[in-house]
């Protein structure tokens, strides 16, 4: 038996122009739907790859967000400081500098810069709870190069206002010594953090004190 057959062009669609075998239009339908079938598996993995690669760089960008904004901890035994001793300078007749000097000790194998600059801060350690304290004026006298392992002197400034005695005044001393113990009253140290290094030095007590001379003396 004779079966003819038209195809069209660009067209999966088979007309059966004569033909008393049913046979041959089932394999033709079983072919369009293996095809179909075999379009969908391929487009649901599409799908999973592309959700996948959503996924993970969604993933990544808020890891690195979280690692990049997450604060690290203060360190505070990289630098650490010993007291020196403590000056007491004129700037002009109604202003006074106090003047803290301490020995810093480099204590890891990289050198470090600390400058003033808005990124870092100079506190007031309290005596009486531990506490912090920003109301006093506290700044680095001069920048200060560390080498690592190495010893380097650094100088805290506190500017005040004070009116300074006359060179004849017989009280001239107990004055300056009063103003002295008056400034670091109730002060037990200072604490700097440098933000950018996350790096805290504690700058500790070291003064006592200083003895008014009697009126009799």
């Amino acid at each position: 038996m004779r079966i003819r057959l038209m195809v069209s062009q660009g067209c999966d669609e088979i007309n059966l122009l004569h033909s008393e075998e049913p046979w041959v239009y089932k394999i033709r339908t079983l072919r369009i739907e293996l095809r179909s079938l075999g379009a969908t598996v391929m487009s649901a993995r599409t799908w999973i790859v592309v959700a996948a690669i959503l996924l993970g760089g969604i993933g990544g960008t808020l890891y690195h967000q979280y690692a990049v904004r997450r604060p690290q901890p203060w360190n505070a035994g990289a630098i650490t400081a010993t007291y020196v001793g403590t000056q007491l300078l004129e700037i002009d007749p109604s202003n006074a500098r106090l003047q803290l000097s301490y020995e810093l000790q480099n204590n890891t194998d990289t050198d470090y810069r600390l400058a003033d600059g808005p990124g870092v801060v100079v506190m007031s350690r309290m005596v009486n709870d531990g506490g912090l304290s920003s109301q006093d004026d506290v700044r680095l006298a001069f920048p200060t190069f560390l080498p690592a392992r190495q010893r380097v002197r650094a100088t805290l400034n506190l500017p005040r206002q004070f009116k300074w005695p006359a060179k004849g005044d017989a009280a001239l001393q107990n004055k300056l010594k009063d103003f002295i113990n008056q400034r670091l009253s109730g002060i037990d140290g200072f604490v700097l953090f440098d933000q950018g290094d996350r790096c805290q030095i504690e700058f500790p007590r070291g003064w006592q004190p200083l003895e008014l001379a009697s009126a009799a003396d």
